[in-house]
């Protein structure tokens, strides 16, 4: 017998998510991670409402949701002062049970992961410990650790590789990382500051939006720069490195007079100033054999808009369920295959939007500068979107239906015993809601694949009804959530609910998806 079921290299974030979703499922799990202590200071600061669902998921978002801070979205200054993009929330409705955009201090939420990690007797984390090698075959991985006690095997049926943009996993593997044509040097700094931030007078700013809630984007050809509202008295600033600068040249004088002008007469205090280069790439592989890449390990985004963590959080949620179905064979191996289609062609349209902001809030030239922030600005008119309706449909293990590949919503509804979000009423796991009769449903055949079947209007009262309006959007009578909450398919008629969970079984069964990227 192996040691355990799955290893995950690495407890940051991402690893420590995994590592939760995957002991509330029952797997037997071990987590390693180099370093035996939380790393101090602030790095990945954002969040999506789609994270904080996978948080609810693992039981946590109680906890997650007293250490973060809720916000408005993005909004981009040109170089007149003026704004020429808005991705705001403020006023605006929550389909999905939570904010769009959230700020945390990473410290803080890597201990909130590992403490949760308590709650699982099937979950092992070992802290100040190496991965120094990897071998696998048909049957599962063998894994060389180095620990202060001496090194050890182990051995596990999966692995998944949690270990950062530098991942020793992926160089091991040999995996190379596709470039999307995108490297510039950033300056970013982390203050505490007792007090509002001062802002210039931005015009065209709209109305209801709240400059100290909003992650702005200053397209300055004088200087581009970020200014990031973190949790309680945290805040970010990110500065462009100008021709001719680096991380010498910065000292820490240069680095206060940056800052100065926004923080006014407010107590501050600098805690971190590091220089980065903002990537864009994307592994050109993310599982070899019985290894997968997750997070920075497998992409790395320019933070224009705030997703790089949140890619990290959706590769392990598209894992962990997956892993589930497998190991306790309800599902082939051939359905961990689909995970790179599934998640790549995602990040990978995230990263080429967070690209071509990067362009033209990198623009020195005031002439160029000008240009683009009339162009822009003319847009202005178009509808508002926000930073999540980046966030594509997938294509994989889905139905070729309406709505299939979306993320679904998650609205307050009523069930006998509670009245809370969607989820919390379902349980989540594999879902099916439904409306009218339906004929023939088949209680077996849901019971052997764990379906949790829901009659809106008798098990769940839809008091606002949303649940009834998406239907009647996409043309459906039952709607089939995956576990990570993306829509598998939809149907109608009144054989919609047996006819949903048959198509999956087949889907599963099949070893393939039956949507091609």
């Amino acid at each position: 017998m192996l040691d355990y079921d799955v290893v995950i290299i690495g407890c940051g974030p991402v690893g420590g998510l995994a590592a939760n979703l995957l002991g509330r499922a029952g797997v037997r799990t071990l987590v390693v991670e180099r370093v035996a202590e939380p790393h101090p200071l602030p790095r990945a600061v954002h969040i999506d409402h789609e994270v904080m669902r996978l948080f609810q998921s693992a039981d946590l978002v109680d906890r997650v949701s007293s250490l973060v801070r809720d916000t408005q979205g993005h909004m981009h200054i040109g170089a007149d002062g003026g704004v020429i993009r808005y991705m705001g929330t403020a006023g605006r409705p929550r389909p999905f049970g939570w904010s769009g955009d959230y700020f945390f201090y990473q410290p803080e939420l890597e201990a909130v992961l590992r403490e949760g990690l308590d709650r699982f007797a099937e979950v092992d984390l070992r802290l100040g410990v190496a991965c120094l090698g990897i071998d696998q075959d048909d049957r599962g991985v063998r894994l060389r650790l180095a620990a202060p006690e001496g090194e050890t095997i182990v051995s596990a049926r999966w692995v998944i590789a949690c270990d950062g943009a530098s991942s020793p996993t992926r160089k091991a593997l040999g995996v190379v990382l596709d470039d999307l044509g995108f490297e510039e040097p950033w300056l970013v700094v982390d203050a505490e500051v007792d007090g509002p931030l001062v802002f210039p007078g931005f015009h065209h700013v709209p109305e209801g939006a709240d400059l100290q809630q909003l992650s702005i984007m200053l397209c300055d050809p004088r200087r581009p720069a970020t200014i990031v509202p973190g949790r309680g008295n945290h805040r970010r600033w990110e500065f462009m490195l100008l021709p001719g600068e680096d991380e010498t040249t910065l000292d820490a004088d240069a680095i206060e007079a940056l800052v100065a002008p926004w923080v006014g007469s407010a107590t501050s205090r600098i805690v971190r100033a590091t220089t980065y280069r903002f990537h864009g790439l994307i592994a050109e592989t993310w599982k070899v054999g019985r290894v997968f890449l997750a997070g920075d390990a497998a992409h790395q985004t320019p933070p224009f808009f705030g997703q790089g963590m949140c890619h990290g959080m959706r590769d392990v949620a598209n894992l962990a369920w997956k892993l589930e179905k497998v190991l306790s064979g309800s599902a082939p191996d051939g359905l961990l295959d689909g995970y790179q289609q599934e998640r790549e062609p995602q990040v990978r349209s995230v990263i080429a939007s967070a690209v071509e902001a990067g362009r033209y809030i990198c623009m020195l030239d005031p002439i160029r500068a000008a240009a683009r922030d009339a162009e822009m600005r003319a847009r202005q008119g178009d509808p508002v979107r926000t930073a999540a309706d980046l966030i594509t449909p997938i294509r994989g293990l889905t139905l070729d239906s309406p709505g299939a590949g979306k993320r679904f919503i998650q609205p307050t509804v009523r069930s006998a015993e509670q009245e809370g979000l969607l989820d919390d009423a379902t349980g989540g796991g594999l879902v099916i809601l439904s409306r009218g009769e339906q004929a023939g449903v088949e209680p077996t055949l849901l019971q052997r694949l764990r379906i949790r079947h829901f009659r809106i209007g008798k098990d769940l009262e839809d008091a606002a009804g949303d649940l009834g309006r998406w239907l009647d959007e996409h043309e459906a009578d039952a709607v089939l959530l995956r576990p990570d909450f993306y829509v598998f398919g939809t149907a109608s008629g009144a054989g919609a609910v047996s006819g949903l969970a048959r198509d999956f079984t087949h889907a599963v069964a099949a070893e393939e998806t039956l949507c091609p990227a």
